[in-house]
């Protein structure tokens, strides 16, 4: 058997797709109707991805997501009617690590659920080294002197990639291709809203901003000048 995958969806025909999809792929796969027997189910069976509906009965998807991140960070993909870019920028702010729009297909979706939990395994490799910060790769703690920094897994991923290419402008198409792992549709504005995310996780009273916006091109870590 593959990972675990909780999906939190209301919507009776979209859930019997979503296990039924899954399954067939192989993961294990449990399900909850609402937001308050989603948390309880997330934090008894302890899933290694959750699909979240938005607009759930008891609490919504954001809150329910919000509470899953004061606990950890499992990856969480968001499904939502909702397509708008403030929606999107929501959801992503509320600590969903992807955003896909109903209605979807099977296939994106199973996808999207591959690329998230390829790149939320933990790797025995080195510790990571730039400046005073710190990514040891093995346990996925990023620490900047002394101060551990809490990540999401997109997060992370994103302070990965600057970390094995420090000093270099990575080009918005690079980050995308290295980060999410497929075509985001030219949607831009999501990489700048992590961009945004570990900038103020990783600046703390007169720390040195360490992520640099290279204009036109993209972004590059390095000391400030």
């Amino acid at each position: 058997m593959k990972e675990k995958i909780l999906v939190i969806e209301d919507d009776e025909a979209i859930l019997r797709i979503l296990k039924r999809g899954l399954s067939l792929e192989a993961y294990q796969v449990e399900t909850a109707v609402d937001g308050p027997s989603g948390l309880t189910k997330a934090r008894e069976w302890h899933p290694d991805l959750i699909v979240l509906d938005w607009m759930l009965p008891g609490l919504d998807g954001l809150e329910v997501c919000r509470r899953l991140r004061t606990a950890g960070t499992v990856p969480v993909l968001m499904l939502t009617a909702k397509d708008a870019i403030q929606d999107r920028v929501q959801g992503l702010d509320a600590g969903a690590d992807d955003y896909l729009v109903k209605p979807f297909e099977l296939d994106e979706l199973t996808a999207r659920v591959r690329a998230l939990l390829r790149r939320s395994q933990p790797e025995r490799m080195p510790v990571l080294t730039f400046a005073d910060l710190q990514l040891d790769t093995s346990t996925r703690q990023a620490t900047r002197n002394g101060r551990v920094i809490s990540l999401t897994a997109k997060e992370y991923d994103l302070l990965d990639l600057f970390m094995r290419h420090p000093r270099q402008v990575l080009t918005r198409e690079v980050i995308f291709d290295r980060v999410w792992g497929y075509d985001f549709g030219g949607e831009s504005n999501v990489l700048d809203v992590y961009i945004r995310y570990l900038r103020q996780k990783l600046v703390l009273g007169d720390e040195q901003q360490l992520i640099h916006t290279a204009r036109g091109v993209g972004y590059v870590m390095r000391e400030q000048a």
